[in-house]
Formats: structure tokens, sequence, C-alpha cells
């Protein structure tokens, strides 16, 4: 027999013409696949194993397993012990702890009994401290003292508080007693205190004769620390050349820093830098906006460089609060260019302007 004749290949529909009105539906012919053909591994026949139907015997190697598994972990966790942290000798815990604010002593009294006995007394020191804040500064009910306020500062001291040790050398600065106080910051920067190495720097700056190189090394550490004051006094060495050479990048660096962290004098000098250009791309927007944020922290010569950028675009009465506030500072040179403007306004914008300035209260910041 032949084969049978195979079916004849039907040809394509004629594309539809162009000039028929009637437009008909085309049919997609499938592309022939280019892909390989493919053959199919025969199945091979093996024999599959017999597993037991008895329930007994895989519960018995299931728990035989999980045994076995739960006692080699139960072992290698037994191994793991709780650190004991009632083993830290008490005098690297009271080196450690000496800086340590009331709530972060009471915190750490509260790990263990031998931890608490032996922040015993720098928690004794936080209340000298703050006692002697209030003979300082003559609050809770008290009078000034200073002499009292001294000595509860040194009761401070005595129990290791770094924070009492500052306040006792800034005493005997202010007394004169420079050597004493400098012993005082001294101590408190070899324990760590940010305060006190930034004012042993200072002091190292104003010593006669000055040590510029051994400021800086306890106002960097300050400065890394995150202490502001410090930052921005680094920022001037760097800026004057003083115990290293001028860098203008690192002191602009320096200021920003500062100034992001509350420092108004290191806003004003922000500003100076982005308007000339010094250590930051020049940028006025950012110089007015820093210049502005030093004014409303209470910067005279920045209230009185702000007034004079207002006057410039136009705001009178604006101009006129800032540069009353910065005559009220000491600014003579604000008196005339205010007199000036005023001339131009009328009485009711005056009085609101004066009003504005006599209501005017500063923003919080560190000095």
């Amino acid at each position: 027999m032949h084969p049978p004749t195979p079916p004849p290949t039907p040809s394509p529909p004629a594309p539809p013409s162009t000039t028929s009105s009637t437009v008909m539906k085309q049919t997609t012919w499938p592309y022939k696949s280019g892909s390989p053909q493919f053959t199919a591994l025969p199945f091979i026949n093996k024999p599959h194993k017999k597993f037991t139907k008895d329930p007994k015997i895989h519960q018995l190697n299931f728990t035989s397993k999980l045994s076995s598994s739960s006692s080699s972990s139960f072992s290698s966790t037994s191994k793991c012990k709780d650190p004991d942290f009632s083993s830290l000798p008490y005098d690297v815990l009271a080196r450690i702890a000496a800086s340590f604010s009331l709530p972060n002593l009471q915190s750490a009294s509260l790990v263990c009994r031998a931890w608490r006995d032996a922040l015993r007394p720098l928690r004794e020191a936080m209340l000298f401290l703050k006692w002697g804040k209030r003979f300082k500064h003559g609050r809770g009910g008290v009078k000034p003292n200073l002499s009292k306020a001294l000595d509860s500062f040194l009761k401070g001291a005595a129990r290791g508080s770094t924070m009492a040790m500052v306040d006792a050398g800034l005493i005997y600065w202010e007394m004169g007693k420079k050597e004493e106080g400098i012993e005082w910051y001294r101590k408190a920067a070899e324990l760590g205190n940010p305060a006190g190495q930034c004012n042993l720097g200072i002091s190292y700056l104003q010593a006669d004769p000055p040590n510029a190189k051994e400021a800086i090394a306890w106002l960097y550490q300050a400065s890394v620390a995150g202490h502001v004051r410090a930052q921005y006094q680094l920022a001037l060495c760097l800026h004057q050349g003083r115990g290293l050479d001028q860098n203008l990048q690192e002191a602009a660096r320096w200021y920003l820093r500062a100034a992001e962290g509350g420092y108004v004098r290191a806003m004003y000098n922000t500003s100076l830098c982005y308007s000339f250009g010094e250590g930051l791309v020049q940028s006025h927007r950012l110089a007015r906006k820093w210049m502005k944020k030093a004014a409303d922290r209470g910067h005279s010569k920045a209230q009185f460089e702000h007034g004079l950028g207002l006057f410039s675009e136009g705001e009178m009465m604006k101009a006129v609060v800032y540069l009353e506030l910065a005559m009220r500072a000491g600014e003579t040179a604000a008196a005339h260019v205010k007199n000036v403007i005023v001339q131009q306004l009328s009485a009711t914008s005056r009085d609101r302007a004066i009003h504005l300035a006599d209501n005017w209260r500063a923003l919080p910041s560190i000095r």
C-alpha cells in the first residue's frame, strides 16, 4: 500500500486591497518555531524500597533523633554562661562612670548589687553637684554663695564626679586661682570629660606664654566627642594658624559642625565662610540662612548684619527690628542706619517695629 498523500499546504490569504471599502478580518499565521527538537528520555522502572508498615519503628527512629539533637543542643547551650558583671573591678567601674549623669548612674546601679555598691560615691556626688549649682546661681530658694558652691563641688569631685571637677575648676578660675582651676580641668579631662578637655585646651591658649600645640591636642579630643565649644575653638585655631598650619577648609568644616550643634558664634562664622567663600563653596543663600539663625539667637553682630541685609532687600520694618536689637546689645553703628530707615516709615510702622523689639525673645542656643 502506498502511504496516504498529505493534504496540500494552504497558501496564505492575499493581502486586502487598499482600494476595497470592506476591511476583512485577517488571521495571523504562526511562525515556525526555531527551537531545537527535544527527545524525551525513556522512563526507567526501578524497584521502590519497601517501607515498613510498623509505626513503632518510625516513632522510635524519630524520637531517638530528637532526643540526640536536643541533648546535643542542651549540652552546647549549657556551656554558655551569663556574664558576671560583678567581677568588674571597682576602680575600673568608677573610672568608666565618672562622667555619668544621675539618670545613667541610677540605671547602672540596677545592674547588680556590686555595681550599686561601687557607684554609691558617684550617686552621692550628684547630690553635692546639685547643691553646688544652687549656691552658685542662687536657685532653689538659696542665695548665691561661691564659697559654699565650691565646697559642694569639691565634695562631689572627691567622690569621683568629673562634672563636679569641672565646676570646681570654673570657680577657681573665676576667683583668679588659675593653677587650681587648671588642675581640676586636667583631672576631669584625663577621665574623658569633654567639658574638662575643652576648658583645659582653652586655658593653654590663654596661658602666658600660650601652649597652642597642647591646646590643640585637648580641643581635638573634645571636638571628636561632640563638644560644640571645643569645635568652635578648634576651628578658630585652624583659621588663624595657631598651633598648626592654617587650613580654611578644615576650619570651615568645624565651624559648620559647631553651628549645627547650636553654637551661636559658630553660626555667625559659618555665615561669613559662605559669604566670602572661605573653606566653603560661596552661597549667599546659605550665608543669609546662618546669619539669621545667629541673629535670632541673640548674636549682636549677626543682628546688625541681618538688619542691613533686610534693608537692602526693602524689608524696612523687619530691618528696624533687628537693628534696634543690635543697638540695644551695644552695636553703636546700628543706631545711625536705624534712624535713617525710621524716617522712611509711617508712625504706625515705627511703633509696630519697636513693639516687636520689646517683645523679642532669643531662641535657645549654646554660647
